[in-house]
């Protein structure tokens, strides 16, 4: 009668069993039965998903060194031909990505700019995944993803990148700035032309208008003359008409004086009051005064003048 031990397996695992040093068979997870001093356990597979990260240093087309961080994931595959496979035919599987990460990574990265490699970097993920899966599912071994988690520059490549980047918006800002200022300029010009504008149309109607009270104000002094002087003849006789508009010129420049001589500000008025000054007065007043008007219709003017 036989006698067999028995052989625990923890789930996501399994262990190579082997008769007399040579391949047996597989435990798996749960309880198994072995042949004691026959079969012993060569060791344990682990079934579970793993990842391992690669950190590959290499420079980019323009001469730029940076650091290529890959994430690999992969699994053992479930049969026992890979099982078999990755228990005796690789010592060391991590080591052995890291060479087909590091090939790809280094043949790839040195054709492609630094800019574009951040923008290529799924192409690049995927390369050393096809290389991975075609190199390791010999070894039992299935790639299930490789993703690019870090692409790092030198410092000092990453300061000046972020001091061009710095740069262009500076440039950008100053540009729209002064279109900005440029806008401003114009649209303050535009408003002081139609300011001007229309300070000139003001002045231009508000000296129109003057002009036009005057002419009336003129006017009316004139009729006002005429009717004066009429009556004062059809009253009394034996006047001519320049005897009359010279006392009318002459009262109204004494009254004029009166006004000017009651103002605050005044403090002496000189006269000249000899009885023979009054015909240079009269001649004076009434020649600067019927200069500055128009002959009004109907008033003809004394004989002489």
């Amino acid at each position: 009668m036989s006698c067999f031990c028995c052989l625990t397996t923890s789930s996501g695992s399994v262990k190579i069993v082997e008769r007399f040093g040579k391949f047996n068979t597989i435990a798996r997870p749960g309880l198994s039965c072995v042949l004691p001093c026959v079969d012993c356990v060569s060791g344990t597979v682990s079934m579970r998903l793993q990842q391992m990260e690669v950190s590959c240093e290499t420079k980019s087309k323009d001469n730029v060194f940076l650091t290529v961080r890959v994430a690999i994931q992969y699994q053992v595959i479930a049969d026992d031909a890979s099982i078999q496979a990755a228990h005796y035919r690789l010592t060391n599987p991590r080591t052995q990505i890291e060479s087909y990460v590091y090939d790809v990574v280094r043949s790839t990265v040195p054709k492609i700019d630094l800019d574009d490699v951040f923008l290529t970097k799924e192409e690049i993920a995927n390369s050393i995944s096809e290389s991975l899966k075609e190199n390791m599912a010999s070894f039992g071994y299935q790639i299930l993803g490789t993703p690019i988690t870090d692409i790092d520059p030198d410092r000092e490549v990453k300061r000046a990148m972020n001091e061009i980047n710095k740069m262009k918006r500076l440039r950008v800002a100053a540009e729209d700035e002064g279109e900005a200022v440029k806008i401003r300029a114009v649209k303050e010009a535009e408003a002081e032309a139609s300011k001007t504008e229309i300070q000139a149309k003001a002045d231009a109607e508000a000296k129109y208008l003057a002009g036009q009270g005057i002419s009336r104000q003129r006017q009316a002094i004139m009729t006002g003359l005429r009717e004066s002087v009429n009556s004062f003849k059809s009253e009394v006789s034996d006047v001519d008409a320049k005897q009359v508009l010279d006392l009318m010129i002459v009262t109204q420049y004494f009254d004029m004086m009166s006004h000017v001589g009651a103002q605050s500000k005044t403090n002496a008025v000189f006269l000249n009051h000899s009885p023979g000054a009054l015909e240079d007065l009269t001649q004076a007043v009434s020649k600067g005064f019927m200069s500055g008007l128009p002959v009004a219709p109907g008033f003809a003017q004394p004989p002489g003048r």
